[in-house]
């Protein structure tokens, strides 16, 4: 029988489980493009969301569930048609530049959107399997674990590149425009 967490462990795994849904359900629906003009604002919003749960999770103590091993959840979810559909939904927007460590070396590399974003939902997903297993003291350790190790950083840097984007698509824009608007705004 699995083992339950307190009441606190259990409202932060039912939490971050409702999260996790509301990720992957938004970066599916982005993916297969049913709503190309609201695709960054909607993926500012998820990973922004899937953030605040994350550190809540960061800040926490580590959870340890009783095993000291992680039980099988069947075969890993084929996220490369999730990582095709926002590749291809950020033609051309999809690549970054990035820092790799800006603790321990500040080297620039190279990220790609669609592969954070896709890196991000397979966490959760493994940590949903097992919430959805009745086993929510394991789904904790699994995405406090995975948040520390790897998606919380590939979600930072999305949000990052999210943001930038957003801005750039909102105040880019041509100096007879922006000139245009701003003596409307100042019209009684």
């Amino acid at each position: 029988m699995p083992e339950q967490p307190d009441t606190e462990l259990a409202d932060v795994a039912r939490a971050v489980a409702y999260e996790a849904r509301g990720y992957l359900s938004t970066v599916t629906e982005v993916a297969a493009g049913s709503n190309p003009e609201a695709a960054i604002p909607l993926l500012l919003l998820a990973v922004s969301d899937m953030l605040a749960a994350g550190a809540r999770l960061g800040a926490m103590v580590d959870v340890v569930p009783a095993d000291r091993f992680e039980p099988d959840v069947g075969p890993d979810a084929d996220l490369d048609p999730l990582r095709l559909g926002l590749a291809n939904m950020l033609e051309g927007i999809d690549e970054y530049a990035e820092v790799v460590d800006p603790l321990v070396d500040p080297q620039l590399g190279a990220g790609a959107l669609s592969a954070d974003l896709a890196t991000v939902a397979s966490a959760l997903d493994q940590g949903l399997a097992h919430y959805e297993a009745g086993r929510e003291l394991e789904a904790l350790w699994w995405w406090q674990f995975s948040y520390l190790s790897s998606w919380g950083e590939r979600a930072s840097s999305a949000l990052r590149v999210l943001q930038a984007l957003l801005g750039h698509l909102r105040l880019d824009v041509p100096d007879d425009v922006a000139a245009e608007a701003e003596y409307d705004a100042l019209q009684p």
